[in-house]
């Protein structure tokens, strides 16, 4: 009997747990639950529009009916009803996964050399930015002013939340980007802790050449912002992209904060909590799911603050 081998690619991050998906883009609810409500704004002058961009399970191909779960979102809805300068906050989950790239990186396999770039059309996350930018226009005509419209994104979503603001710097009031990621556990994979960021970059360039290159193109154009007033949180122990972040501090105008050395925030231990259990941090990626993680709430709503 012949033996097959099957070789999975997970990339950052969308996993799935049953009833805690969900499955629409809508305003999320408080307290947070699998439902959603349409896109209907009353009093859209005296609403703060908080847009959640997901994680992606791959680079850049499409996903039917994937888009996140309640302990993803969990932190952005302990936000909805806060008040900023009199404004009251909405958090608008949207869904994009149904989304793909014109090249489509998964038709090469990232562990061979066949694709080297460059990459032809565009990418799932650049067309993700377009669909952002559509959506801040749709509730901008509603009568919610830009200014008080903040698009945040975790992982691949955070990623494409720093690619929005160099490529489009006023299309909206303000973004914040949660361990940023979109290419697979570099950090982790590639011993960046041992061997030091440049060499665990230059061993994913050689295993990965085509990936490699797109994700520096994404970086370099990020970078090349002359102001990004954005939000960013690291963490050292992120598989994905943790050691590898410290290029974020050459953006003008972007405060990164890193959220911790360990598992624990402000001395208390984070925990994921999903609709019927409730487990540890073991990996830095996910410390902006862990509840811990609302400790931070003071910073970012000070931060909407000065953006609105």
């Amino acid at each position: 009997m012949k033996k097959i081998l099957l070789l999975f690619i997970i990339f950052p991050t969308l996993a799935f747990a049953g009833s805690d998906d969900i499955k629409k883009s809508g305003f999320l609810k408080k307290p947070i639950s699998t439902e959603v409500d349409k896109l209907e704004i009353t009093e859209p002058k005296n609403k703060i529009i908080i847009i959640f961009n997901h994680g992606q399970s791959s680079n850049d191909s499409k996903k039917k009916n994937k888009c996140t779960w309640i302990g993803n979102v969990r932190n952005m809805a302990s936000l909805i009803g806060e008040k900023v300068k009199g404004k009251e906050i909405m958090v608008y989950n949207f869904c994009t996964n149904h989304l793909e790239g014109d090249q489509m990186l998964e038709k090469y396999p990232l562990w061979h050399k066949k694709y080297v770039g460059p990459y032809k059309g565009k990418h799932k996350l650049e067309k993700r930015v377009d669909a952002n930018i559509k959506l801040i226009e749709q509730l901008v005509s509603m009568g919610v002013p830009k200014k008080q419209i903040i698009v945040t994104g975790h992982s691949c979503g955070g990623l494409m939340t720093l690619m929005l603001f160099a490529k489009h710097p006023n299309a909206a009031g303000g973004g914040i980007s949660f361990n940023q990621a979109c290419f697979g556990k570099i950090s982790k994979k590639y011993k960046a802790a041992k061997v030091g960021p440049e060499a665990a970059l230059e061993s994913f360039k050689k295993k990965k050449p085509g990936p490699s290159v797109v994700r520096q193109l994404q970086i370099d154009e990020i970078k090349s912002s002359k102001n990004l007033p954005l939000l960013a949180f690291t963490h050292p122990k992120d598989s994905y992209e943790g050691l590898l972040s410290d290029w974020l501090d050459e953006i003008p105008g972007l405060e990164r904060i890193i959220i911790s050395e360990d598992y624990t925030i402000n001395g208390q231990k984070c925990f994921k909590e999903h609709a019927n259990e409730k487990e540890p941090v073991k990996d830095g990626h996910r410390m902006d799911h862990a509840t811990c993680f609302q400790y931070y709430n003071p910073k970012i709503l000070d931060y909407i603050s000065s953006r609105i």
